[in-house]
């Protein structure tokens, strides 16, 4: 199909060229520096086919260069990649790269897990303006578009769907996120590691969640001590299991989920098989969250309150968004 003039027009306001990217050749017109210039990342596996359908399309409306597969390389590597070269090209006086560094934006498609990992990344880079990250809604709850305006349902992968969203992100307002930290100690085993075997494959929401070492200040005789953080929420308890079981089910079957309304139903199943309605039957009382737990909420720095946990609470969830699970909203 052939490209109009205005769809032209209106395109260059977000392509990068290449030499951006590498040695190429040099475009160094300043009447042509693009004022929403796009880093696009997508999750081919996100939404069924609907990931790499919307791959395609990016790389066929932008220049490929600008449009990355989060399966094929990491956004950590890639964003260190491109923020490295133009501070190169800005050293070498290159004001066509330096209006590119200003005015560079995130478009991020794929399930919480993928937004929360680019949010991970660009906070770790610690820049003096971060890029705002645009969120396309390519998962089954999409909590994190859904909270900033992107809406909730899984998008067209067509050339005009791509376009009308690219609309939305030269119209869009900059809003503030926060984030969660959480300190999670358990007691060391008398005898052998509390490892998991096979080594537990965390998910990239989880925000640089790790061990903290034994020289670390945060860390207490007789425990393992692990640190991290979250831009979505963070359960434990019941929910957690549900949310796992779904995690653990898709990856087994990713056949299986093809699309939004099939994920949300296989999410309901689990969450009954678990319980959420018959917890006398499935969920025994000794697995409610006060026997296994104790939580602490810090309301001032290095001040810890207890959190009191009636007996029958199933399951608690920390929310840093007015959406979780799947779409629930509380």
């Amino acid at each position: 199909m052939a490209e109009s003039e205005s769809d032209s027009d209106f395109l260059k306001e977000f392509y990068i060229p290449a030499y951006i990217f590498n040695d190429e050749t040099k475009f160094s017109d300043l009447r042509d520096v693009p004022e929403f210039p796009v880093l696009v990342f997508i999750n081919s596996k996100s939404g069924g086919q609907l990931g790499g359908d919307l791959l395609n399309t990016y790389r066929s409306v932008l220049n490929e260069h600008q449009i990355f597969d989060v399966g094929e390389e990491a956004p950590d590597k890639v964003l260190r990649r491109v923020y490295t070269r133009l501070e190169k090209l800005k050293q070498e006086k290159d004001e066509f790269a330096t209006k590119i560094h200003e005015r560079l934006r995130i478009i991020v498609a794929g399930g919480d897990g993928t937004a929360g990992w680019l949010l991970g990344v660009v906070c770790d880079l610690k820049l003096p303006h971060p890029p705002p990250i645009a969120t396309v809604p390519l998962g089954t709850g999409n909590n994190l578009p859904f909270s900033f305006g992107w809406g909730k349902k899984n998008p067209g992968t067509d050339r005009n769907s791509v376009l009308s969203f690219l609309e939305q992100v030269m119209k869009a307002k900059e809003m503030k996120i926060d984030n969660w930290h959480i300190l999670m100690r358990m007691r060391a085993p008398k005898e052998g590691p509390c490892d998991p075997i096979p080594p537990l494959e965390l998910p990239h929401s989880l925000h640089a969640f790790g061990r903290v070492s034994s020289t670390d200040e945060l860390n207490m005789e007789g425990y393992h001590t692990f640190r991290g953080g979250f831009w979505n929420y963070f359960s434990m308890g019941m929910d957690a299991q549900v949310s796992y079981a779904f995690h653990s089910e898709r990856k087994l079957h990713p056949e299986k989920f093809k699309n939004q309304l099939v994920n949300q139903s296989t999410y309901a199943k689990l969450g009954c098989t678990q319980g959420w309605f018959a917890a006398s039957v499935f969920h025994p009382s000794s697995k409610n969250v006060a026997q296994l737990a104790k939580v602490k909420i810090m309301k001032k720095h290095g001040q810890w309150q207890d959190l009191h946990i009636p007996q029958s609470i199933r399951s608690i969830i920390c929310l840093n968004l007015p959406s979780f699970s799947g779409g629930l909203n509380p």
